[in-house]
């Protein structure tokens, strides 16, 4: 910096640390948002991205809605017979994931100009890291607003942004002024920013802990930063503390550049309701054999299977096991879910959905530390599930099929 040249912004001569920039870039609802692009008669409109509503009796959810739409009580993941029955007017578009990936990538060459420290959270939002980079434009704020102008020239969509000493309040940040919003919190301002916002905004605090809080008089971020850490850990456990030090503004997580693979999973939507047992576990045996070539092509074995199960009424659960070697196999996914299964009555209640993931990932290549028979069995399986894969890849995915 030049002795005649103004400092940058929040430059604090007294400051210990090296201040951290961090981005949350979101775009402004973004399925939506490229429908209403591609086809001008659709601007101004209420867009819904999603299943066909099939005049109010159609199955699955909304994908996405417009800003319009959303005047109307519409959010993502409503059922769409809900949707159609607040704005039957509305504009109800079929995803097309091609060309949203295809704009996705658009978006993100953009953020690699501005910075090699990208975190991507979704198709359509990331976290950036600008501490090292924003020089090159200017100050951070300078960036950010070259990071949406550049957005919205080349892709004519808008981006909204939240840029915060750390991860959890960029994030909360870029929420609050939606669309096309800039919302920037000073390090010097960050309690002065987070203490009034409501409980829920804090990373950790679903409906559950959000009740848990509210019966103790809590109900904003100050709220938590006021009170002992011990009686937060009394109720909470480990997440009080957790809560406790985002309420404080202590987040020290940085932005993670590798694309890292968590889970892998696949889920069915019945045509119909069913209570079918055999059709059910038919569908649980096809998502398993789904999940496991999957795995094995991404060279991952995992040890955390979980079945998600939900209901005529859009009650979801999900029911998860740890096993103790880590497998890639079809038949230990199933047999973990189908007995996951049981643990729900099926005669009551007619099912909609149903899903598998594994996670808790190892590198295919793991072996155990200890010799034992299984051992030998696992190769020869090992070796059989190969030559499934082998065919499956020529002749088609139905060309074998697992029975339960």
């Amino acid at each position: 910096m030049s002795l005649g040249s103004p400092p940058p912004i929040w430059y604090n001569p007294f400051m210990t640390h090296k201040p951290r920039y961090i981005v949350h870039a979101d775009m402004d609802a973004f399925f939506a948002s490229v429908e209403q692009r591609d086809n001008p008669e659709y601007k101004g409109r209420p867009v819904i991205v999603g299943a066909d509503p099939n005049g109010g009796k159609g199955r699955g959810v909304v994908a996405a809605c417009s800003y319009e739409a959303r005047k109307f009580g519409i959010h993502s993941a409503m059922p769409i017979s809900t949707a159609y029955k607040k704005c039957p007017n509305a504009v109800f578009v079929h995803p097309d994931m091609s060309k949203y990936v295809r704009v996705s990538h658009q978006i993100f060459e953009i953020f690699e100009r501005f910075t090699p420290d990208i975190e991507p959270i979704s198709i359509d939002e990331a976290f950036l890291d600008i501490t090292g980079s924003y020089h090159h434009f200017g100050t951070p704020v300078e960036a950010c607003r070259k990071i949406k102008h550049t957005i919205k020239k080349e892709t004519s969509l808008t981006a909204s942004i939240g840029l915060a000493p750390n991860m959890m309040t960029a994030k909360i940040a870029s929420d609050l002024k939606k669309p096309d919003g800039l919302v920037v919190v000073e390090e010097k301002n960050l309690l002065k920013f987070l203490h009034p916002l409501p409980v829920k905004r804090l990373w950790g605090v679903g409906e559950k802990t959000l009740a848990v809080l509210n019966s103790m008089g809590i109900n904003t971020i100050g709220d938590i930063a006021g009170r002992d850490i011990s009686e937060l850990d009394d109720i909470l456990g480990a997440n009080g503390r957790h809560i406790w030090d985002l309420s404080n503004g202590t987040d020290p997580r940085d932005v993670e550049t590798e694309d890292i693979v968590k889970s892998i999973s696949n889920e069915y939507t019945f045509d119909e309701d069913t209570t079918s047992k055999h059709q059910i576990l038919d569908v649980l045996m096809h998502l398993s054999e789904k999940v496991s070539r999957r795995m094995r092509k991404s060279g991952f074995k995992g040890r955390t299977i979980t079945l998600k199960i939900r209901f005529f009424d859009f009650k979801t659960f999900t029911r998860s096991i740890t096993v103790d070697l880590p497998t890639d196999f079809t038949e230990d996914i199933y047999r973990n879910v189908s007995d996951k299964l049981n643990e729900f009555n099926l005669k009551e209640k007619a099912i909609r959905l149903l899903g598998v993931r594994v996670s808790n990932f190892v590198d295919s290549n793991w072996q155990s530390d200890l010799f034992d028979a299984s051992m030998e069995k696992g190769e020869k399986k090992e070796r059989l599930q190969k030559a499934l894969d082998r065919i499956m890849d020529r002749f088609g995915e139905d060309a074998v099929r697992h029975r339960g």
